[in-house]
Formats: C-alpha cells, sequence, structure tokens
C-alpha cells in the first residue's frame, strides 16, 4: 500500500512516518509532500533516506498540478499539511485560511478525482473550544475560540461534506495537545526546556490555570493508523489519555524534572481568546482497540533528553526561520 503524507516533514507528520516505515505492514510507499515552512525539518525523517520507500517532494497543497500529479499512485492520503500555531493565527490568520482550509479543499477534490481509497484529516480538539466540565464527545458543537481553530473546523467540515456528497471515504481524527521529538520550539513543552536549558525563567500565560490534555506523538500516529485501518468513512475519531494538567503544573514537573528552582515561573500577559480547559472522550477510538502506551511522566522525561541531547537540531532550526 502506498501512502500519500501531506505536511509529512513537520512533528506530528514525521512521527507519523517513523511509524508507518517501521511497525506497518505491508507498506510499499510512502511520499512526504510538503512546503517545508518554518516548522518543517529534512532532519526530522533523515533516518529514512535511505530507505527505498521513501520519496520526498517539495510542494504546496495548495499547488493543485503539482498536488494531483504527485497523488497519482497512492491508496491513501493522510493530510497533516496545516499551519497550526494559534500565536501566529492571533497575528495574521491569512496563511491558515490559505493552507487549512483552501488547501484541505485541493486535497479533497484532487482525491475525489483520482478516486484515493481512503483519506485521514488530522484536526484538532481546539475546534471545540473551552470544554469547562467533563469532555467533548465527537457530536459536540464546533466553537472555536481562534483563527486556527476556525480554520481547521472548516477544513473538518469541508472533509464531511466530500464524504457526504461525493462519498469519498474522509475520516477525521481530533486529537489533543501532542509533545515528544521534532516539535518546534515555539510550543509550549520545548519552549519550557529550552528556556530552563539557558537559565531563562518560564513564560506562563495569564494565571498559570489553563488546562490542557497530552498524548505523546507515539500514541497519536498509532491511533491514526487505527482510523485508518479500522475506522468508518466519514466518521470523527477524538484521540485522546484523560492525563490534564493546568500550565502551572505542566510547569513544576518539568521544573522538577530538569532540576530547576521552582520559582523560575513568570506570567505574562494572556493569549487573546485563550480557552480555559480542553478535554475530549475517547471512547469511540477505544473500541476500535485503541490505548495510549506512553506513560506522561516516561514520555516527558525521554522528551527533555531528546530536546537536552538536540540541541543543535532546535538552535537551527529558529535560526532557520529568522
Amino acid at each position: 500500500m502506498r501512502y500519500f503524507v501531506t505536511g509529512g516533514a513537520g512533528f506530528i507528520g514525521s512521527n507519523y512516518i517513523e511509524h508507518l516505515l517501521q511497525k506497518v505492514e505491508g507498506v510499499t510507499g510512502v511520499t512526504i509532500f510538503d512546503k517545508f515552512t518554518y516548522a518543517a525539518n529534512k532532519k526530522n525523517y533523515l533516518e529514512f533516506m535511505n530507505d527505498p520507500r521513501l520519496k520526498v517532494i517539495r510542494g504546496d497543497i495548495c499547488d493543485v498540478s503539482l498536488l494531483e500529479k504527485s497523488m497519482v499512485g497512492h491508496d491513501f492520503i493522510v493530510n497533516f499539511a496545516a499551519e497550526s500555531h494559534v500565536d501566529r493565527s492571533i497575528d495574521d490568520a491569512n496563511s491558515f485560511v490559505n493552507t487549512n482550509i483552501l488547501g484541505t479543499f485541493h486535497v479533497l477534490e484532487s482525491s475525489r478525482k483520482l478516486q484515493i481509497k481512503t483519506i485521514v484529516q488530522v484536526s484538532s480538539d481546539e475546534v471545540y473550544g473551552s470544554i469547562l466540565n467533563g469532555s467533548a464527545e465527537e457530536t459536540y458543537p464546533l466553537k472555536p475560540s481562534s483563527p486556527y481553530a476556525a480554520s481547521k473546523a472548516a477544513s473538518d467540515l469541508l472533509a464531511l461534506s466530500y464524504f457526504m456528497t461525493h462519498g469519498l471515504d474522509v475520516r477525521i481524527t481530533r486529537c489533543c495537545n501532542n509533545y515528544g521529538k521534532n516539535q518546534y520550539p515555539e510550543k509550549v513543552i520545548p519552549v519550557f526546556i529550552n528556556k530552563l536549558i539557558a537559565g531563562e525563567e518560564l513564560p506562563i500565560y495569564g494565571d498559570g490555570k489553563n488546562i490542557r490534555e497530552w498524548i505523546h506523538v507515539s500514541d497519536h500516529a498509532r491511533g491514526i493508523q487505527l482510523v485508518l485501518e479500522k475506522g468508518e468513512p466519514g466518521e470523527i475519531y477524538n484521540i485522546g489519555t484523560e492525563s490534564l494538567l493546568s500550565n502551572n503544573d505542566l510547569a513544576d514537573v518539568i521544573l522538577a524534572k530538569i532540576g530547576c528552582r521552582s520559582d523560575m515561573k513568570s506570567y505574562v500577559p494572556d493569549r487573546l481568546g485563550h480557552d480555559f480547559r480542553y478535554s475530549v472522550n475517547s471512547s469511540k477510538i477505544q473500541a476500535l482497540g485503541f490505548e495510549c502506551k506512553v506513560n506522561f511522566e516516561v514520555g516527558l522525561d525521554e522528551t527533555i533528553n531528546w530536546y537536552v541531547t538536540n540541541q543543535d537540531w532546535w538552535n537551527k532550526a529558529k535560526k532557520s526561520e529568522r
């Protein structure tokens, strides 16, 4: 089976590539199709460059001609390609609308024309907005707060419309916050690790009480593959862990693990439209056989060690953006 992975050079996409090439049977070809914006890195898949099954194409999902030409001959599409940082969407939402909405449309339309077998649209728990109590099921109303979340909600609706109208086998995953290796150092966990390595205080939005649900990226990759293999067309699957922490608690855990003073926290003005709490109900994907394999404490230890021992990777990643 041949897989076409948009955004495969980014954080979650590259970890999914690793899962495909190392853990999934019957994979005869994997194509990374990536625009190589600031958040992508060739080092993310360097260990697989000599694998004859891997092909890498530099391309934009908004480039319809190149996209369709590149998709020919593939069985499955997994669409990771997206602008994903909330803060950037607040500053300038233009690229989020173009890539996340229009780009997804091109992926769907090209898949329809080429009669692709199955498409997995990788989405986010942020489309549900803030969940003050309990956990959001897949039928929960969409109430995105940021331009980023709104663009992902729109792309989800487009994907579902292609199932309803054209019968395209589209499946959607909505995952909680990821952590692990290869994550660009603008997200909270690598930011915290980076700051502490440099001897700086941790910048925490508002009062630090905002709550997020955390999953190791390798568990997310397994969840996506399970949905592709055992999920149903036109269905949505939440992927979560029930590992919820406030930003204050997350900071305390990382401070303790790195051996820094507990008072190395600073509070900065809150993010505009900052959702208070995310939590998803994952019983639907659990019914397919999904369970998390990476304990949060163990996974966080591994992640901290990776960033500490790969400072050259993330320093160069930050410099390449300038």
